[in-house]
């Protein structure tokens, strides 16, 4: 059985990963998980199916109920919980399913503490990839990717010689807007840029589907998953969200994982790896699918996409202040604050107006960094 640890459970891919869990009773066993005050209710379904051995809220709102819902967990508060959760005493799996710049650190401090991790949080490789890189080398534990289109590149690399690789190519729905010019997008709203064709998600990554922001960080979490040049990382645009990623190899054939827009089958994958459990789904259909559709990624549609390419050839902070900038465009328009295409002009701003680059940040760097961009934009 293996032990799981999970960060952030009360979000979209944390409530998939538990359902998971609780299909694989004699697989996984959840042992840490931190949960959100949003929905009270919820958190006590959990606490209660689960009976984890230690549990990170974020205030103390409902910290009596829980304790005596589970008197024999351990209970933390806040980011010092999150840290105490990733270096818990005992050998296991972290999910880190967190949303932001907030999951870098206990990502560090669980590598440290010698646990593989199952990563869905795009943050932590966006801005410190190499020295997530030289940790996880240093630390001898493994990175496994959550996200559908690094999750099937992964599959698609394995037992394969990196030497032998041509390109990998990552696919993009187009998201909310995909069938809108950029004219027409100077009239969307929130609610709009919510309703994703092919994904049930949560809202900052939603947002930044519509952007293509979401591709953009994608690319640069392939360089440093896979040790990839970035001319040779690929997107295209395929509305039906079947094919989730491809590698093509010197000899021109292509190896693709297919399968319905469904965040439960990456998510076993990275729990399970490298095997291939049974997953109660839909299955995939072809004769009903009938065809599949592709269209060359437009950069001008797109900018945010094409920036993300640049970012990660600049390098050092580059990423940091775009991911920062990002991140605070999205919670404004989120917020009724900004419009849609606002989030672009800050970004694009953010990144323009940055002279301080720093070739090998140090971890504090990269926080200050973070910190300073995510205070300024917008203001």
């Amino acid at each position: 059985m293996k032990s799981i640890y999970l960060l952030g459970g009360s979000g979209s891919i944390g409530t998939q990963t538990l359902a998971v869990i609780e299909q694989y009773p004699n697989d996984f066993k959840l042992i840490g998980i931190s949960l959100g005050n949003r929905n009270h209710a919820s958190n006590e379904v959990i606490i209660k199916t689960f009976q984890p051995e230690i549990v990170v809220l974020k205030n103390d709102q409902h910290l009596t109920e829980y304790q005596k819902l589970a008197p024999n967990t351990r209970f933390e508060l806040g980011d010092e919980g999150l840290i105490a959760l990733a270096t818990y005493p005992k050998p296991g799996l972290l999910v880190n399913a967190l949303m932001g710049s907030v999951g870098l650190y206990p990502t560090i401090k669980a590598i440290e503490s010698g646990k593989n991790i199952a990563l869905a949080n795009k943050e932590t490789l966006i801005m410190a990839g190499d020295l997530i890189h030289q940790l996880v080398k240093k630390h001898a534990v493994e990175l496994i990717p959550i996200d559908s289109e690094h999750n099937a590149i992964l599959q698609a690399l394995l037992g394969e010689n990196k030497q032998d690789i041509q390109s990998i190519t990552i696919t993009a729905s187009g998201g909310s807007f995909r069938d809108l010019t950029r004219e027409q997008l100077n009239n969307v709203t929130k609610g709009d840029a919510l309703k994703h064709p092919n994904w049930q998600m949560g809202a900052k990554i939603t947002i930044d589907s519509a952007t293509m922001m979401n591709k953009g960080l994608e690319v640069i979490e392939a360089h440093h998953l896979f040790g990839i040049p970035y001319h040779q990382i690929k997107t295209v645009l395929h509305k039906e969200s079947i094919i989730h990623g491809m590698v093509t190899f010197r000899d021109e054939s292509t190896k693709a994982i297919l399968g319905y827009p469904d965040m439960r089958m990456p998510i076993l994958y990275a729990l399970s790896y490298p095997r291939h459990l049974a997953l109660n789904i839909k299955p995939l259909d072809l004769e009903t699918i009938g065809s599949l559709t592709f269209k060359p990624m437009d950069y001008v549609r797109y900018p945010l996409l094409a920036l993300a390419y640049r970012v990660g050839e600049l390098g050092g902070l580059y990423p940091t202040v775009m991911n920062a900038a990002n991140e605070k465009a999205v919670a404004l328009f989120l917020n009724n604050e900004i419009s849609f295409l606002d989030i672009e002009r800050l970004v694009i701003e953010a990144v323009e107006s940055f002279k301080e680059n720093i070739q090998e940040p140090t971890l504090e760097d990269i926080l200050n960094c973070n910190q300073k961009i995510y205070e300024k934009v917008g203001k």
